[in-house]
């Protein structure tokens, strides 16, 4: 059987396939603990209130994403893919053993940056590569792509299982360390496999010779971003002079970090609009990435709750004990990559069998049912939390359905969206679009964060109801798009 999938796959697809499964083990296991190291107050942990360690936890994820654009772009012209994927995973390693010394709240920071600084420039890359392995395109590479994917979940289960136990039954610190330990596994079978199955792919590209007209255009685009960051700095020290936003604290800086991405990309696809050259054509298919940008930041902003809200809900309002024995409740996280295994099979095959009967839902209805279903999620944890305020432990259906129906939306925006970019994007830049795609996913994880933090520890009552205003806004911009799915799919001009 190995011999015949082999043949189907070369075999540099299954040393990426296990390199970023140990990478995912490392980040999944080291998130699933992360939240509940910083609330800690008993066994080690820094006891931060739940408002200060959300917006870190925001943070923290939220620069994982941010740091893809330079990881991405260093890759491109300085170290080559493979290189950039070594460098990233070895500064990953280290970063996780910083995070496995019991050290001051000093040394804890300094980990969790150099983990996101490595995550930044491994974890674009390896997907390139990935790609670079097809250059024919084709169903076979749509293929290798989900086998990756299953890759991700595997290790993103092995990671909440292993690192999430040690973390929390025995020492965070072990926890930590063995999220390094799953990071040089991956840096081994990364070492050994690329230099015999993976040769020739993810180099530097060889040096481009610049047209004078291109010097220009690029010495422009230089000018205005440099005006950009001038323009940003000047607007933040605005909010901090006002006291509109108080950037000494984690929930200041937070907000920062949020008015930094929302203007950022603002601008951008301004600039693309105004001053990008475009036809009337590639405009108004700009105009739907823009759609798209907003639905997935809503969209990850409810999910991504998996490690704040839902993870504080699970540890505090969940029945966890069966026949004696206590169930760490990281382990929660478990279930979106173990029904990413269950349900992508089943909804590769069900997008196919619709698309064979002419009724395969457009993008935008897509989009539009994942938001519903993430505000679906949080309807059923809406009902748990009215359980939790009678001063009864939650049943565990509550999280677990909740994440079942998460996952499906996952699998209805996340992988569509990817794909999306890539067809909706004017060629000259589409490298710079999908970068602004996991910007999505970063202001996501950092909305999580921050709605997390809002977490009154002394007024359970508020519960309910701050599920369900992620309810009433993930199912309200939902059947906002699915009103207008028409117009949107319009403007796509023709691609699907």
């Amino acid at each position: 059987m190995t011999e015949q999938i082999s043949q189907k796959h070369p075999r540099g697809l299954y040393v990426l396939f296990f390199a970023e499964m140990w990478e995912r083990f490392s980040y999944y296991g080291m998130r699933a603990i992360l939240l509940l190291f910083l609330l800690d107050k008993i066994r080690g942990g820094m006891g931060l209130q739940a408002s200060e360690g959300a917006a870190i936890y925001g943070l923290y994820t939220a620069s994982v994403y941010l740091l893809t654009l330079p990881g991405g772009w260093l890759a491109d012209n300085v170290f080559g893919q493979k290189k950039a994927i070594w460098y990233g995973g070895i500064v990953i390693m280290l970063g996780h053993i910083i995070l496995a010394i019991p050290g001051g709240t000093a040394i804890f920071f300094l980990g969790l940056a150099v983990v996101a600084m490595g995550t930044g420039l491994l974890k674009p890359n390896i997907s390139s590569i990935v790609g670079e392995l097809y250059p024919e395109g084709g169903a076979r590479r749509d293929a290798a792509f989900s086998i990756f994917y299953m890759g991700i979940n595997l290790g993103s289960v092995l990671g909440i299982t292993i690192v999430g136990y040690l973390g929390q039954k025995i020492n965070w610190h072990m926890g930590f360390g063995a999220a390094a330990v799953g990071m040089l596994l991956g840096l081994i079978v990364f070492r050994y496999g690329s230099n015999k199955y993976l040769r020739g792919y993810g180099e530097v590209p060889p040096a481009k010779v610049v047209t004078p007209e291109e010097a220009v255009k690029a010495g422009s685009e230089r000018k205005l971003g440099y005006g950009l960051v001038a323009l940003l700095v000047v607007f933040l020290a605005v909010l901090q002079l006002t006291n509109t936003i108080n950037m000494t604290t984690a929930q200041g800086l937070a907000q920062g970090a949020g008015v930094i991405i929302v203007t950022v990309s603002l601008f951008y696809f301004l600039f693309i609009l105004i001053a990008g050259g475009l036809t009337t054509v590639e405009k108004k298919r700009v105009g739907v990435l823009i759609v798209f940008f907003l639905a997935a930041a809503i969209f990850w902003s409810g999910f991504e709750q998996a490690g704040t809200s839902l993870q504080i809900f699970a540890e505090r309002y969940t029945e966890r004990t069966f026949g004696g024995w206590e169930m760490p409740s990281s382990w929660f996280q478990n279930f979106n990559g173990t029904f990413i295994l269950i349900f992508a099979p089943i909804m590769a095959s069900l997008w196919i069998f619709l698309s064979s009967k002419g009724i395969n839902p457009s993008t935008p209805v897509k989009f539009a049912l994942a938001l519903i279903l993430v505000g679906a999620g949080f309807f059923i944890m809406e009902m748990g939390a009215k359980v939790a305020v009678t001063g009864q432990l939650a049943s565990p259906l509550f999280l677990t359905f909740t994440y079942m129906i998460h996952t499906i939306g996952e699998l209805c925006l996340s992988p569509v969206g990817l794909s999306s970019y890539t067809k909706l994007a004017p060629k000259r830049y589409v490298s710079q679009l999908m970068g602004i795609w996991f910007v999505a996913a970063s202001l996501g994880n950092l909305i999580a964060g921050l709605f997390a933090g809002g977490f009154d520890e002394e007024n359970l009552e508020q519960m309910p109801g701050l599920f369900n205003q992620v309810t009433l806004f993930s199912i309200g911009f939902g059947l906002l798009l699915l009103i207008f799915w028409k117009p949107v799919k319009k403007w796509m001009g023709g691609i699907s």
